[in-house]
């Protein structure tokens, strides 16, 4: 008896290190399908106008937007600071814990010079919008959102979407409390990046969490919706 138990416990010895060796990592796709359209974005500025510290200076928050299109080189410059690729290892420009990037980001275009209307998600790897259906939403959102008018009125809004199992599954419990912060981390690069752009933006809160999903078509947990715009 005593001769098995050692040989269990050898077996379960050598087999365990193997498992958690093959333990599968953090997922950095979602499983959400898509038009499989794909928009190039022009590549991000690594130079601006105002420095870091202007912006912080003046980063405000603003609900009020002129009926004024953005640009595609100002929405590409906003996805970038939010999520875009920033070094050779596929490092991003927010801090993740352990890289894991639980964040999606989407965004529901309504004026976009160069873009047709439409609800997309951002690729960093390629830079570029994946088109996930035609068609303004803005107002949609609005409704979602609690019927803030600024929600609807933005020219675009970018929404943060997250997957918490990516960090969870390396973290345990205490990833929620790291995508929370990570949050926190891609919702003020989009501020300082929109203050500095000359456009206003707000962190936006208060939605319906699973009907701001099922608009986007995600089965990530909608975490904050940026409206962002000239200032009115």
């Amino acid at each position: 008896m005593l001769r098995k138990v050692a040989y269990l416990t050898l077996a379960l010895a050598l087999v365990l290190p193997l498992l958690l060796i093959f333990k599968p990592g953090p997922r950095f796709e979602t499983v959400e399908t898509a038009s499989g359209e794909v928009v190039p974005l022009p590549e991000p500025r690594l130079r601006g106008e105002m420095s870091v510290e202007e912006a912080i200076a003046k980063r405000r928050s603003v609900r009020s937007y002129r009926d004024e299109p953005l640009t595609l080189e100002e929405l590409s410059q906003l996805l970038w600071s939010a999520q875009g690729i920033t070094s050779s290892k596929g490092y991003r420009s927010a801090p993740s814990a352990g890289a894991t990037y639980p964040f999606e980001v989407y965004v529901v275009a309504g004026k976009v010079e160069g873009l047709e209307p439409g609800i997309y998600r951002y690729i960093p790897g390629k830079h570029a919008l994946e088109l996930v259906k035609p068609g303004d939403y803005r107002m949609e959102l609005q409704r979602v959102c609690l019927d803030q008018e600024w929600v609807g009125s933005a020219p675009v809004d970018i929404v943060l979407v997250a997957f918490y199992e990516r960090t969870t599954d390396v973290y345990g419990e205490r990833g929620i409390r790291y995508v929370h912060m990570e949050a926190g981390h891609i919702g003020q690069n989009i501020y300082l990046q929109a203050t500095a752009l000359g456009l206003g933006t707000v962190a936006v809160g208060a939605f319906h969490d699973d009907e701001v999903a099922s608009l986007l078509g995600t089965e990530g947990a909608p975490l904050y919706v940026f409206p962002v715009g000239r200032h009115g």
